[in-house]
């Protein structure tokens, strides 16, 4: 539900409503009872997030990558095509 923001026009008090989109409008000021309260027009703050929106709009909001941990790192060595040249090389004349 939204919060609206009403101000009295014959006393000045202002106040916040949560009111439903269908409730209507209040009237009557709750400080000097006279039917002058007006809604004001104010500035929504929302954030599209989810699924149907572009990616690249919150894409890296203050969160820091992954970090690859060094189990990672010791579970899938990685084998360069010089070493295994090489050590095929090696195996082949001493045979």
């Amino acid at each position: 539900m939204p919060i609206y923001q009403y101000a009295c026009d014959a006393c000045g008090h202002q106040l916040e409503a949560l009111q439903k989109i269908s409730d209507d409008r209040l009237t009557e000021c709750p400080e000097c009872h006279k039917p002058k309260l007006v809604k004001q027009l104010t500035a929504a703050a929302f954030r599209l997030k989810g699924t149907g929106w572009y990616e690249t709009d919150f894409k890296n909001s203050g969160t820091k990558p992954a970090v690859e941990s060094s189990s990672d790192k010791a579970a899938a060595p990685v084998k360069s095509a010089k070493s295994g040249a090489a050590g095929a090389s090696k195996a082949s004349s001493n045979a």
